[in-house]
């Protein structure tokens, strides 16, 4: 009913707007934008516009080229249901028109206010913010603008092949998040957003995105903060030579028939798509173009090429998931260490699965994350590096699949997929850690009142530890078996 009232008294004000600026949007739920007259729905205290495009559908001839603005337009448009998902195996109803993001905002708070974009993970192969986890309106809530944005996947968002490269190719879904953020730029003040204020933040894939945004020269500007979470900081990229390889096998497994890649069903792709990752994971993803990623995330930081901006880092305390058995078998194969040197740095692990799951998160995310802490710290920006150790209390007795454990604490979600009910001390843990990740949006800094203190990261190994037992600043008790696995 609320929702119905918004409309309707939105419907009576709209013919007295002025031009795309920030409204009184504390009355009603709607936005100017180039794009039209944006009418949103209200829940509770969160207002929220969904499916916003962003860019024009990547279709037809745009396929496999760098996002293009959309359309100017006066038109009033309703902005109450998610756009499609982008096209990926596992969900059969998504389409390739999927540059959108979607907007929460509270209900009745004059801005401008603080913005998080979110981007999500997956592998660069999967994923979506449609799903209910990432729903924006626990953040909100707290006085936030939260942006959610999908991006191209897949063969469709990071191919690259001789012949597609006019205007770029490959890292086309890069591409679309750095149109998304100069959509967040030109438009959020509508919404009652600063785009002065700008985090993104970001779990995986998602991460590395960031990390990568945060070496590009494209973005440069568009955003203030990051927060990186679970981020694998020393996974080398494909070069350009190794990616137009991969692109060409991938062309040649759909056949010499003569048609038009742009003019083949995403369904076709897709089949294609799933033989080249089952014989090369990693064969959708960012790769150094030369233009938009010059350098590994590794290699940029340490080189200082990175912008300067308040930044939070951290992992999980077990990054294991469903589908990360081939890359514990790497992680082991690449450690440098036997099994029987490995045995004496874990002590405290002794059956083979555990060992290796926790070798896997050590050398993939937890290591990696310290060495661009302490990087992105020599610069002089403020850096803050946590690990969330804590398990829900109804997991605990099979506390297996860490890798994106955080998230639910951070959005506040409960009930849906992904995320079970919460207990009251989760929901208590949950609620400091949203409030550490909100006082950083708004100043940069996470501590605040009534939060335990969290160090710096600056000329030492501290952080914030989260675990069943406590939330505490502390040096990294992992800081000798991290320093084995950097050798």
């Amino acid at each position: 009913m609320r929702s119905l009232l918004a409309l309707v008294t939105a419907s009576g004000f709209l013919c007295l707007a002025g031009p795309a600026a920030a409204q009184p949007v504390g009355q009603f739920p709607f936005a100017l934008t180039r794009e039209g007259q944006m009418l949103g729905g209200v829940e509770g205290e969160v207002a929220f516009f969904k499916g916003l495009a962003y860019a024009a559908p990547p279709v037809g001839p745009l396929r496999w080229r760098p996002p293009e603005a959309t359309e100017e337009s006066s038109e009033m448009r309703t902005a109450y249901e998610y756009g499609a998902a982008c096209p990926q195996s596992s969900l059969p109803n998504a389409r390739e028109d999927c540059l959108t993001l979607n907007v929460f905002r509270p209900f009745g708070v004059d801005g401008p206010l603080p913005v998080m974009v979110f981007v999500h993970g997956g592998g660069f192969v999967s994923g979506t913010v449609n799903d209910p986890l990432f729903d924006g309106a626990r953040l909100a809530q707290a006085g936030l603008i939260v942006v959610t944005v999908n991006y191209r996947l897949g063969v469709l968002g990071w191919l690259t092949h001789p012949a597609l490269s006019e205007g770029g190719s490959g890292n086309y879904g890069l591409m679309d998040q750095v149109a998304a953020l100069r959509w967040v730029h030109d438009n959020i003040a509508a919404f009652g957003g600063d785009p002065g204020n700008v985090t993104l933040f970001g779990s995986d894939a998602g991460a590395t995105s960031i990390a990568l945004l945060m070496l590009c020269g494209e973005a440069r500007g568009l955003f203030q903060k990051a927060i990186l979470q679970s981020l694998p900081g020393r996974v080398r990229l494909l070069s350009r030579q190794e990616a137009e390889a991969l692109g060409l096998q991938f062309v040649a497994t759909l056949g010499q028939d003569g048609t038009d890649p742009r003019a083949i069903a995403p369904a076709r792709l897709l089949a294609a798509e799933s033989k080249l990752l089952a014989r090369s994971p990693h064969g959708f993803a960012p790769a150094i173009d030369g233009g938009l990623v010059t350098e590994d995330v590794a290699a940029g930081f340490a080189a200082g090429h990175q912008g300067r901006i308040p930044l939070i880092i951290g992992a999980n305390d077990d990054e294991t998931g469903f589908d990360s058995e081939p890359e514990i078998a790497e992680a082991l194969a690449s450690s440098g260490a036997t099994p029987e040197q490995l045995r004496k740095l874990y002590l405290d692990l002794a059956r083979p699965s555990d060992l290796a799951a926790r070798v896997y998160t050590d050398k993939v995310f937890s290591e990696p994350v310290r060495l661009l802490a302490r990087l992105h710290a020599a610069t002089g920006a403020p850096t803050f590096r946590y690990r969330f150790a804590y398990v829900p209390e109804a997991r605990r007795a099979n506390p297996e699949g860490g890798h994106g454990r955080e998230l639910q604490f951070i959005f506040g979600a409960e009930g849906v997929p992904g995320a079970g009910i919460l207990s009251r001390r989760d929901r208590e843990v949950a609620s400091r850690m949203r409030a550490y990740w909100i006082n950083f949006v708004r100043s940069g800094d996470p501590n605040g009142p009534d939060l335990p203190r969290w160090d710096a990261a600056a000329g030492s190994d501290r952080l914030l530890l989260m675990t069943n037992d406590t939330i505490a600043s502390g040096d990294d008790p992992l800081a000798e078996r991290l320093d084995r696995l950097a050798r």
